[in-house]
């Protein structure tokens, strides 16, 4: 819906649509919130906050009896969509990453609920009482499927040194099976169970679904492990899926703190695809408020799908909309929209070691959540996880599943 503001008073009241006033004291008998201190104060501070129940939803920054809505939903909102938290000390995980367990939403409860897309439809029920006469306009569910392409293959095009180390390691190790599928994949016997990419272009064109492909080009690292873009083989395979497909960076591990690694990658996408690159993720989700997000800006990268956690699932800025990142430290808006996801194949398989099963009922879950809103529902898969092979077995059923 389109807003205006105004401080003036008259032109408050000479507006003949629909108003409200967001400040301590109602003018007379208007809609009105009661506004919390948070929106009216420069850089960050201790936040006190108190977590009731609006109905059924958990929600804070009271407002008292005299507010027309008894929340700051205004404030509540642009503190969970900021990542204000995040601004805020806090203990990091191995990978230097903000850990779900320390959020506001999963220490009380919310987290696998976009809050904020829940309120926003409150918030529209009281102002279709108020201002009846006026056209609301819908929205409409939208689902995104992200593929993460960390790992292009499982045993082809990996070099000699790293093939004939994967034979011994599989020998030493007494993992035969792997061994035996190794040495038909690398033969040529038969197809690598990683080269899901027919599969996957296959199933966005039967579905509509729009699909992005996010690929890792970085050099060898103990935390990224794709093969080298000097494969033409890799090279080919980025330029044919884009072809079909959008395609982004997957920005390596240790892009985190270097900008200049981040530019060296983004340029070396951009000269496969010769095309401007304007999204990205981040590898093992590594972010840093507000550096991580102002590195991107300096590129021109304009979408970042980042937004969720590695160790759980749930809403980590508690909504399902894409939303402007807004830099706290510089207190403006800027133009990188953040699109947040609400499952990942990994954290579902990997660290919560759910069941084929369980993690097929988990996903449906988080997506009548965001139906219910109208809101997007974005998932995280692997090419690798639609493979089927090893640890993955069962999980091509789970993906087909969810797109269709």
């Amino acid at each position: 819906m389109p807003v205006s503001f105004t401080t003036k008073v008259e032109e408050f009241v000479a507006h003949s649509g629909p108003k409200i006033t967001y400040t301590k004291a109602p003018l007379g008998t208007e809609f009105f919130i009661r506004s919390h201190d948070l929106l009216f104060e420069q850089g960050v501070n201790d936040v006190e906050i108190n977590i009731q129940k609006w109905g059924d939803e958990p929600c804070f920054f009271s407002t008292g009896d005299a507010s027309t809505i008894p929340y700051d939903i205004f404030a509540a909102s642009f503190y969970l969509l900021s990542r204000y938290e995040e601004y805020l000390p806090f203990v990091t995980d191995e990978h230097e990453r903000f850990s779900p367990e320390q959020s506001l939403a999963y220490k009380n409860g919310f987290l696998e609920k976009p809050v904020i897309d829940i309120w926003a439809y409150k918030f529209l029920e009281l102002l279709k009482e108020k201002f009846p006469r006026y056209e609301y306009p819908k929205r409409t569910f939208k689902f995104i499927s992200i593929i993460n392409v960390s790992k292009v293959f499982a045993f082809k095009h990996k070099g000699l040194i790293r093939t004939f180390g994967g034979f011994i390691n599989d020998f030493f190790t007494l993992r035969w099976v792997n061994l035996w599928n190794r040495f038909l994949v690398v033969f040529n016997f038969k197809r690598d169970p990683y080269n899901t990419f027919t599969h996957l272009l296959k199933l966005q064109k039967e579905t509509g679904i729009e699909t992005l492909f996010f690929f890792l080009i970085s050099n060898y690292t103990t935390f990224d492990t794709n093969i080298s873009t000097t494969s033409a083989t890799y090279v080919s395979l980025i330029k044919s899926v884009g072809d079909y497909a959008k395609v982004g960076l997957l920005s390596s591990y240790f892009t985190y703190n270097n900008s200049s690694k981040l530019k060296k990658e983004k340029n070396k996408l951009e000269s496969i695809t010769n095309v401007p690159l304007y999204r990205s993720r981040q590898h093992y989700l590594r972010l840093n408020f507000p550096d991580t997000y102002e590195s991107l800006l300096d590129l021109d990268i304009l979408e970042d799908y980042s937004m969720g956690y590695n160790t759980a699932v749930g809403f980590r800025a508690s909504s399902c909309t894409p939303f402007y990142f807004y830099n706290i430290d510089l207190e403006i808006q800027t133009p990188l929209k953040l699109f947040p996801f609400a499952v990942s194949d990994r954290a579902l398989n990997t660290i919560l070691d759910y069941t084929v099963d369980e993690s097929l009922v988990k996903i449906t879950t988080l997506k009548n959540e965001v139906k219910k809103v109208n809101g997007t529902f974005i998932t995280v898969f692997h090419n690798e996880s639609v493979g089927n092979y090893g640890e993955w077995e069962g999980w091509k059923t789970v993906y087909k599943n969810i797109v269709k």
